[in-house]
């Protein structure tokens, strides 16, 4: 399906190939800037511009969607063409020129959809969102991933940089109109600080740039924004250097889009006063939102659980991938499994988890090359974005298999989502997975395979039924190395 999102700043066409599994594969995109709020403020109307920019872009829009192959083109128009006075005679007109429906949604619905985007990829189960557009903002408190109340209020970053940034660069007195205005319209509609227990998720561009600059700034090792966390601290840091800026010298600074220069700081400000109202020290910035949620909402009303997530996210992977072979992923994985509940019964959950998941995941390399495959799948893991993963879990998922095919891997690499604290952990998970490749080699196809392991003060023993033939290995002394022990690998007697 096609979901095409005449937003207030900017339009935008993404083709999704859908999966009952409950995931999206993206098969194509494009963006336009409309800037159609901009005028409506001044008019209360849609000029003859405005409406000409938008009809280009959506007859665009549906060339794509119809190139890429959809069955299925859901059109929808959120602040500007819900507030302007001529907003059903355009989109009329959209029917009439391009034969193209278009719904208008509430206020309320925007935020709904947002929610069922921007929630299911982060693994954060209660909280608020909100959804900076150019035009408006939407907000949605939540708890265990169901909805609780949505508010959507007229604080967009273009519509607030209009309003109230007059100067260049804007003035102190501006900025602090601005955050006053901003306050005072959350308080009335009854935002309050957050509850213990409860986490901030942003989503838009506004939020999404503001996490690139802030990420170019710290040399961070993860390209995708989608699970990126933003401290309070780095927000302020980056308003401020934005709002210090004449508009043609923030052009310069790394990571702000071309067409986001007029709106970042009136956005950012917004941000921030929302940040300190809810006196929150950290945000989630979530890549997904209302056109994410239309296409997810046609597949299911309800959120998952983070942990389910991570698992479909992981199947969608290995599904791009026709050499992945499931009947050795499973079984390493079973192993990895049996392997780290008696070697290692103190490791994390998130070690365990990502353990599974890179065994998983390591058939993957082979598409591209046997030999250098765990260090093609770690790069992938990074270069992918996984819903429901945290980046520190992707970047301790990709250690591990990095690791288990380059012991010199250091963990302090991948700073600082991971330290120099993770290195022994990283590294007996590693040692579990490369050991579990290996004893999935040796057990022929089609047979059951089970492992069972006895740990002394001195030796570990790993009897594996269904295993066909071992000799001492490479693996024997990083295992002496990681777990102080002397590893021994047997067949079991059952198997004959």
């Amino acid at each position: 399906m096609a979901v095409i999102d005449i937003g207030s700043n900017s339009g935008r066409v993404v083709v999704y190939q859908t999966h009952a599994q409950g995931y999206l594969r993206i098969l194509a995109s494009s963006r336009a800037s409309l800037r159609l709020v901009r005028e409506l403020d001044s008019t209360q109307r849609l000029s003859g511009d405005a409406e000409g920019r938008a009809l280009d872009a959506l007859r665009d829009f549906k060339a794509i969607a119809l190139g890429a192959g959809a069955s299925r083109v859901v059109a929808l128009a959120t602040s500007a063409v819900r507030d302007a006075s001529n907003g059903r005679a355009f989109i009329r007109r959209v029917r009439s020129e391009l034969g193209l429906p278009v719904r208008i949604l509430s206020g309320d619905e925007e935020a709904r959809y947002g929610f069922l985007g921007a929630v299911r990829g982060v693994p954060v189960s209660t909280g608020v969102l909100f959804d900076l557009g150019g035009g408006s903002l939407q907000l949605s408190r939540f708890r265990s991933r169901r909805l609780l109340r949505t508010w959507s209020l007229p604080l967009g970053a273009l519509r607030m940089s209009d309003a109230f940034l007059r100067s260049d660069p804007p003035s102190r007195s501006e900025q602090r109109r601005l955050k006053d205005h901003v306050r005072g319209r959350l308080e009335r509609a009854g935002m309050r600080a957050l509850a213990r227990g409860e986490e901030v998720i942003g989503t838009g561009g506004t939020v999404r740039n503001l996490a690139r600059i802030d990420g170019r700034a710290r040399h961070y090792p993860l390209s995708q924004l989608h699970g990126y966390v933003l401290t309070r601290s780095a927000l302020d840091d980056v308003a401020h250097l934005l709002a210090s800026r004449r508009l043609k010298k923030r052009a310069s600074i790394q990571g702000l889009n071309d067409d986001r220069g007029d709106s970042i700081v009136g956005g950012s400000l917004v941000i921030q006063t929302l940040m300190e109202l809810l006196d929150a020290r950290r945000m989630w910035v979530s890549g997904q939102g209302v056109r994410e949620g239309v296409a997810y909402g046609s597949l299911s009303p309800d959120l998952p659980p983070p942990a389910v997530v991570r698992e479909t996210a992981i199947a969608a992977l290995t599904a791009s991938f026709r050499e992945w072979d499931p009947e050795w992923s499973r079984r390493r994985a079973a192993i990895a499994a049996a392997l780290i509940a008696a070697l290692d019964p103190a490791a994390s959950r998130e070690v365990r988890e990502a353990l599974g998941h890179a065994a998983t995941l390591l058939d993957i390399g082979r598409s591209i090359d046997f030999f250098d495959r765990h260090e093609h799948v770690a790069d992938i893991v990074l270069a992918t974005d996984l819903d429901g993963f945290s980046h520190r879990e992707i970047a301790l998922l990709s250690a591990i298999v990095r690791s288990a095919g380059d012991k010199e891997t250091n963990p302090r690499s991948y700073a600082p989502l991971l330290g120099r604290d993770d290195k022994p952990a990283v590294e007996r998970a590693a040692v579990l997975l490369a050991l579990a490749d290996d004893v999935v080699e040796r057990c022929p196809r089609g047979t059951p395979v089970s492992v069972r392991c006895r740990v002394g003060k001195r030796e570990a023993t790993v009897t594996v039924r269904g295993l066909a033939g071992w000799r001492p290995r490479k693996i024997g002394p990083r295992f002496a190395d990681a777990f102080g022990r002397v590893l021994t690998v047997r067949a079991s007697r059952a198997t004959g």
